[in-house]
């Protein structure tokens, strides 16, 4: 009976066997017109490594469960393996501090019409400067865009003329596009700073180029790359649908002006995974048309934190909803979680969590401010307002550098409605008082601890809502 077992199973095994037969580990390479034989079987960028160096340098939390060190590391390229690779320098890219923008133009028309999957390369070890930049769609097949090097701006202003001044690289009706790579883009901005009207008063206040946008893309993905010294925003993201970014460190000075680093528009379903923020203005920033925004594994310092808004300037109408910002750590940063609306505007914004958040001396951790105004002279007082609703701060935990931890804003004609407190405790850094609470036409309430103590409830206004407009937080409430 033993023997005819054995010709069994050797019989059902016989078509199996050219398979594993077949199999071998391609080694990585550089030559080749296939991306499988680029990445090898580990399908990493090159210069992945490079990034996870990087990283170990990122401070970890010291309360929140969820973010680790391998949380950023658990991330590889998305690339298709039997794209046909494009090299930039086959198109004429030099690298160096030649102009390389011709030739990017080239290779990216070669890639676009590929009537099967393309990956854009931009090589390794080789910085290549780049002017304003459109990568325009539809394509014919899906691109991806490998950034293993450096692209770099020109440091020379008038390259911008007055019609594309606010764009540095854009990314334009692309379906299934895919960025990363691990190399770095910089946007010189220094020479745009100092001529800001925030860093020189005598300046006229003028635009400067967002280093990356995304435009009217759908299904997309950025992830694994470095931004640094945008001329303003760093990463833009306007009218795009089904958006994965992750693993994406940005970094500029914490005085530099206008330098968001994550500016989401009109854009629905986007997810920020695992990203380190440093930078001059917010950390991320959420603005009108936004829906289905989840924020997680962020660390944002320095820089004024994680803003909704602002919202409703110039008497505008603003939406925005189901926003949730999810293991955070900021440290030094001017704001925490913000939401804040101009007045005068109108629409709304709903339907948001602020929920397992570290805070290492940040300056207003939690705040709502209706009565937002970023400019020289004092804002004129409206009626109308962006209506806040629905919003929720869970298992929030740190150290406040200003005397009010939380503080809401809101507008007497649109109060806040339904904000939630649960577990907070915020304490005073070594350099302040005591923490409190400032509350103004709200109405809120309060779940398990919250310190500092909330503010006084017991006011019902005309319309039989109550909502403090008392300032002074209570300690025996």
């Amino acid at each position: 009976m033993a023997p005819n077992v054995t010709v069994l199973l050797f019989s059902l095994l016989m078509p199996f066997l050219p398979c594993f037969d077949n199999y071998e580990t391609k080694p990585a390479g550089s030559a080749s017109s296939k991306a499988s034989t680029l990445y090898g079987s580990t399908a990493h960028p090159v210069g992945f490594d490079k990034v996870l160096e990087r990283e170990e340098t990122i401070p970890l939390f010291l309360g929140t469960e969820g973010l680790t060190k391998e949380s950023f590391d658990q991330v590889g390229s998305s690339q298709p393996n039997d794209s046909i690779v494009i090299n930039v320098d086959d198109y004429g890219a030099t690298g160096g501090g030649a102009d390389d923008t011709m030739a990017f133009e080239k290779a990216w028309k070669a890639a676009c019409v590929s009537t099967g999957p393309a990956s854009l390369l931009v090589s390794n070890n080789n910085t290549y400067l780049l002017k304003s930049i459109t990568f325009s769609g539809p394509c014919k097949s899906n691109v991806s865009v490998m950034i293993e090097g450096t692209i770099e701006a020109s440091s020379n202003i008038s390259d911008w003329s007055s019609k594309n001044r606010r764009i540095w690289i854009l990314f334009s009706h692309i379906e299934n596009l895919i960025v990363g790579g691990g190399g770095t883009i910089n946007g010189n901005g220094q020479v745009w700073w100092q001529k800001s009207c925030k860093i020189d008063k005598s300046q006229p206040c003028k635009d400067a180029p967002t280093a990356l946008t995304f435009k009217s893309c759908n299904e997309l993905t950025v992830e694994n790359l470095n931004v640094k010294n945008s001329q303003q925003i760093h990463i833009k993201f306007e009218k795009c649908n089904n958006v994965t970014a992750s693993t994406i460190n940005i970094e500029a000075p914490e005085k530099s002006p206008n330098t968001d680093g994550i500016h989401v528009t009109e854009t629905t379903n986007i997810q920020i995974n695992n990203c380190n923020i440093g930078t001059g203005d917010d950390c991320i920033s959420i603005v009108s048309g936004s829906q289905d925004v989840k924020a997680t594994n962020i660390v944002c310092g320095p820089g004024h934190g994680i803003s909704i808004g602002s919202l409703g300037a110039k008497n505008s109408e603003a939406q925005v909803s189901d926003v949730t910002v999810d293991t955070a750590q900021l440290r030094g940063t001017k704001n925490g979680v913000r939401i804040k609306t101009w007045q005068g505007g109108k629409g709304y914004a709903k339907n948001i969590i602020f929920e397992n958040i570290d805070i290492d001396d940040v300056k207003n951790p939690i705040i709502i401010d209706q009565n937002y105004c970023d400019k020289k002279k004092k804002c004129k007082q409206q009626k109308s307002a962006v209506q806040i609703s629905n919003v929720q701060y869970r298992n929030i935990k740190g150290t406040s550098g200003s005397k009010f931890a939380i503080n809401f804003n809101c507008s007497e004609s649109f109060p806040c409605n339904d904000i939630v407190l649960e577990d907070i405790s915020i304490v005073d850094d070594d350099d302040v008082d005591d923490a409190e609470s400032f509350c103004q036409n709200v109405n809120w309430r309060k779940k398990g601890t919250v310190i500092p103590p909330p503010c006084n409830l017991n006011y019902i206004d005309e319309y039989g809502l109550p909502y403090s407009s008392h300032p002074a937080s209570i300690s025996n409430y």
